[in-house]
């Protein structure tokens, strides 16, 4: 359950205790100093030691425990509570990832806890340690590292659907849309523009709600977080306003993409349409004439004269022509 436990002091990594108790008791030893611990997917009966020795709410504990909460900023009594959704961008299967981070912030202590494979804060921490400078703000400081790397990724994953967003652009503008195996041309190309809509949907709900915290946190008005780090946290949302602006842009790319196609998709049903009827009117002549000369009365032009079968197979095929050179002219075959 606990994947890293560690103290800090003025930002330098002083001690590694064994347990929860015996890590908080060495943080308030020393002054300025702070622990923080890293979960990963703790069980009810496990996070229940760390809510106790933390004096964590229970609503925010809840929240912790069952995940699927969308990005928010919390304040309790005696905590601050945020919760941020990491995203990763499956190339294989076009996918977009997303886990969840909880961070609890104190005077002193920090409490993440992690649910999916998105983002590792063991990371984090290792960079964190080597920036001295950072972590001497205190535990609002991790809170920054943690949001600013989550924010970062979110530019990554952006830059990663743009690419994938203009090569199905390039699909739906080829002269000939790329049919794959099983595919069914037009109604595979308009399923993989779905899929991507629901893609960046998803992405939509991990950006989009982390901005009003993010301002929260810039503007001081937050108690735990240190008025040291508030140009951070302006910093993070700067990131934040542009990766959504990507995102909002991809959104109205894709929604015009799919305009386009369902255009050309008429366009084309209307061809067909055009061809099918050409090809019908060109039948109805022949059916036509011989419907006429089937039809059993005594007395009917040339039915006696020894040319008049051959006159009217010759009037068939010159009508024929004539229809099929008027709607090649026209465009209709």
């Amino acid at each position: 359950m606990i994947v890293d436990c560690a103290v800090y002091r003025d930002g330098e990594r002083t001690a590694t205790p064994a347990g929860v108790a015996e890590a908080l008791e060495a943080a308030r030893a020393m002054e300025g100093a702070f622990v923080w611990i890293g979960l990963y997917e703790p069980t009810e009966k496990e996070f229940d030691l760390v809510s106790r020795e933390f004096t964590l709410h229970p609503l925010a504990v809840e929240d912790a425990l069952s995940a699927h909460q969308r990005p928010k900023l919390e304040v309790y009594e005696g905590s601050l509570f945020l919760v941020l959704k990491p995203v990763a961008y499956d190339d294989v299967r076009d996918t977009v990832i997303a886990s969840e981070l909880m961070v609890f912030v104190g005077h002193d202590f920090v409490v993440t806890v992690r649910h999916g494979e998105a983002i590792a804060p063991g990371e984090i921490r290792h960079r964190l340690e080597a920036e001295h400078e950072i972590l001497k703000h205190g535990p609002s400081a991790v809170m920054y590292a943690i949001s600013d790397t989550v924010v970062d990724d979110y530019t990554v994953v952006a830059a990663d659907l743009q690419a994938d967003l203009e090569e199905l652009e390039a699909e739906v503008f080829s002269p000939e849309p790329r049919r794959t195996a099983g595919s069914r041309g037009a109604e595979s190309t308009a399923s993989r523009i779905y899929a991507f809509k629901r893609q960046l949907l998803e992405f939509r709900r991990a950006t989009s709600p982390l901005m009003q915290p993010m301002i929260r946190l810039s503007a001081g008005a937050v108690p735990y977080v240190a008025s040291s780090t508030q140009p951070f946290f302006r910093d993070v949302a700067d990131h934040l306003t542009r990766a959504n602006e990507l995102v909002d842009g991809l959104d109205r790319l894709l929604s015009d993409i799919l305009g386009a196609h369902l255009t050309q998709v008429g366009v084309r049903q209307n061809d067909d349409m055009r061809k099918i009827s050409s090809w019908a009117a060109m039948a109805a002549v022949p059916t036509m004439i011989t419907g006429v000369y089937g039809m059993n009365f005594e007395h009917m032009p040339e039915l006696r004269q020894v040319w008049g079968y051959p006159a009217v197979l010759t009037v068939i095929v010159v009508a024929e022509i004539l229809l099929y050179r008027t709607f090649k002219r026209h465009g209709w075959l």
